[in-house]
């Protein structure tokens, strides 16, 4: 068996490349400077409110006196909330709960090949009676409301909306998003919890159109069900999800490149695999977390850090989490939508 490369390793290359190479990608000599379209982030004192800011505007630019508020949320503070939200999913899959067969690792290299390394599938067992608790049910009850291809645009019934708000509901039950509000409330980003919940429901369930049709996407629908456009596979970064396709045949598990360092669940996987036809070419997931984990760090990320990379720690391990925004669509004030959100990197 080959081994692995840790994805951070990529990832620290990519970064140290874009300090030496890459000027419009940093703060570096231009905090307050004037907002230029031509960029490709910014380190303008508005940055923060659009979501567009350089990955080092804060290390960089703090000490102008502009980009520090009370309501600025630290790497320390992201790091302790998320260990908290670590400790209260008391709903994740345990160890015997779930048994996977990870089978070939290949290198980075070797992930556009589309070679199928593994004869058999991920998952060996998964106890279904983890699908009855009241987040999973409500989660599974999601998944099919959705067109998978891009530019054909989303109509949902009244009981498909009923459905999303009864997730909503669930989530909002459990001790990890009672902890995530919490957090985000002394944070001064919410002031009431039915302001949290208005707002998740537009970020993650509001529509937006990535193809030609008008309304065709959503960032549920694309992180957690998946999509295909221009015949490859996007999102689909559930582990849930990917368990159920596989036993349906519609899921054939490729080989892996990343394989996280947590002894119990959950843990990360970064994967290839074929989907009824198309190809993902890496698609990191947790493995056994439960609905509401996922989605507590996804919007953690996504409110805290908005198209960047977003450190955290989970039982003593660091972790990264990319999140993107939708630029084109805003809703309520000025707000982005959620197009994307996915495990970047983790180390031992």
């Amino acid at each position: 068996m080959r081994a692995c490369v840790p994805l951070i390793v990529a990832l620290l290359c990519s970064l140290a490349w874009a300090d030496l190479y890459s000027a419009p990608d940093s703060c570096r000599g231009r905090c307050l400077e004037a907002f230029d379209k031509h960029h490709q982030c910014h380190c303008n004192a508005r940055c923060r409110d659009f979501g567009n800011c350089c990955e080092d505007f804060e290390s960089l630019c703090d000490h102008e006196g502009f980009s520090h508020s009370s309501d600025a949320i630290t790497k320390e503070e992201l790091q302790s909330i998320s260990e908290k939200i670590y400790r209260a999913d008391t709903n994740k899959a345990r160890k015997e709960d779930i048994i996977i067969n990870s089978q070939n690792c290949i290198s980075p290299s070797e992930t556009r090949d589309q070679v199928d390394h593994c004869p058999e599938p991920l998952f060996s067992y998964v106890n279904e009676e983890l699908f009855s608790k009241p987040t999973y049910t409500a989660f599974i009850n999601l998944l099919n409301n959705y067109q998978r291809a891009t530019g054909r645009g989303e109509h949902f019934s009244a009981q498909q909306l009923a459905e999303q708000d009864a997730f909503l509901r669930e989530v909002t039950k459990t001790a990890v998003m009672k902890e995530l509000y919490s957090f985000l409330r002394d944070q001064n980003r919410y002031s009431s919890e039915q302001e949290f919940v208005n707002d998740l429901k537009n970020m993650w369930f509001g529509l937006y159109s990535r193809g030609n049709d008008k309304g065709d996407s959503s960032g549920f629908e694309h992180v957690f069900s998946g999509e295909v456009k221009k015949g490859k596979v996007t999102g689909f970064h559930n582990w849930i999800r990917f368990y159920m396709q596989e036993k349906e045949g519609l899921v054939d598990y490729y080989s892996h490149i990343y394989d996280g360092p947590w002894d119990s669940y959950p843990d990360v996987l970064a994967m290839q695999f074929n989907w009824d036809g198309y190809y993902k070419e890496v698609g990191s997931a947790f493995i056994g977390s439960s609905p509401e984990f996922e989605f507590a760090l996804y919007s953690l990320c996504f409110i805290a850090r908005p198209g960047k990379v977003c450190q955290l720690s989970l039982g003593g391990y660091p972790l990264a989490i990319q999140t993107y925004t939708w630029d084109k669509s805003t809703y309520g004030n000025g707000k982005k939508y959620i197009a994307t959100a996915y495990v970047v990197s983790s180390t031992q």
